[in-house]
């Protein structure tokens, strides 16, 4: 299927720091309660019990009109948020409210570090969606990339992912292991109906966002784990002009390590055991959000 770009959305194109769109499926994997009572309201009536009537003389009938078919319920429901809950704002005008809760949950500090807030509902959805395809456009982030750049180091004639590329990822993995589970899955119940919309615009009318959240949750936990050094090769450019920024042309040397996702390459370009410690991050979110359970390897 085709990478998704909805129209709405066009911020700058930036490069670099591809962890931080695995702390945002993170963050809303560790808040993925959410949207079982829409589907709920989406239920037919009940239809009233028959009354006898007095028999009539039989009349040409038209044959009924084919009813459109139903939405598939969702694998993982979830339970609806108790009490009574404020009505959301439509989504075109959502960046408001949703960057205060955000900040709310967050601190205003990691929000403006991490986040943005423009288009975020959006940003989110076609992100998630992307990390389970062989690209996801930086132009279509909910953040921002991380600083610094990919290093690599020589080894026996041999590039490779230099040990220090990652320290890069600390400042993420400590994120993601940071978040305030339980306020984050009072927030996103409340914001989910946001992002089911968003889903469907941006092409899956009747799926649900919550289902391919937890997919590419369990495509996230399949990333292999390459033991010892990962070699990677520069691809060559030719042209006049020469590139101000090469390193962003690095593929790995394995062609098996080259045809995984771009959300399994952020996987293990962060280093084996930020690799582990994000995966045990993800096996506990799972363990809560999903109903339908994992497949075993």
């Amino acid at each position: 299927m085709p990478m998704h770009d909805p129209k709405e959305l066009r911020p700058p194109r930036r490069r670099g720091g591809g962890a931080w769109l695995v702390a945002l499926v993170l963050l809303l994997a560790a808040a993925g309660f959410g949207w079982n009572w829409w589907h709920g309201r989406q239920a037919p009536a009940a239809v009233p019990a028959a009354v006898e009537q007095p028999a009539a003389a039989p009349v040409a009938t038209q044959p009924p009109e084919p009813q459109p078919e139903l939405p598939a319920a969702p694998q993982n429901p979830v339970e609806e948020p108790e009490g009574a809950q404020p009505a959301l704002p439509a989504l075109a005008d959502a960046d408001a409210e949703v960057g205060k809760a955000l900040t709310e949950l967050l601190g205003a500090r990691r929000v403006g570090a991490f986040l943005q807030i423009d288009g975020f509902v959006r940003r989110v959805v076609a992100t998630v969606d992307n990390l389970a395809r062989d690209q996801a456009p930086a132009r279509m982030w909910p953040v921002h990339p991380m600083p610094g750049r990919f290093a690599v180091q020589k080894a026996g004639g041999t590039e490779q992912i230099a040990d220090v590329n990652a320290q890069r990822y600390d400042a993420f993995v400590a994120f993601a292991e940071g978040v305030p589970v339980e306020a984050a899955v009072r927030l996103y119940a409340r914001l989910y109906p946001l992002f089911q919309v968003a889903y469907e615009e941006l092409g899956f009318p009747g799926k649900y966002f919550n289902d391919r959240l937890v997919a590419v949750i369990d495509h996230l936990l399949a990333a292999p784990e390459p033991q010892g050094p990962v070699a990677v090769h520069l691809v060559q450019v030719e042209g006049q002009v020469p590139s101000l920024r090469p390193w962003v042309r690095y593929e790995y040397v394995d062609p098996q390590l080259q045809a995984l996702s771009a959300g399994q390459k952020v996987m293990v370009r962060a280093g084996l055991q930020n690799e582990r410690r994000l995966k045990a991050v993800l096996g506990k979110v799972r363990a809560r959000v999903a109903k339908v359970p994992a497949a075993r390897p």
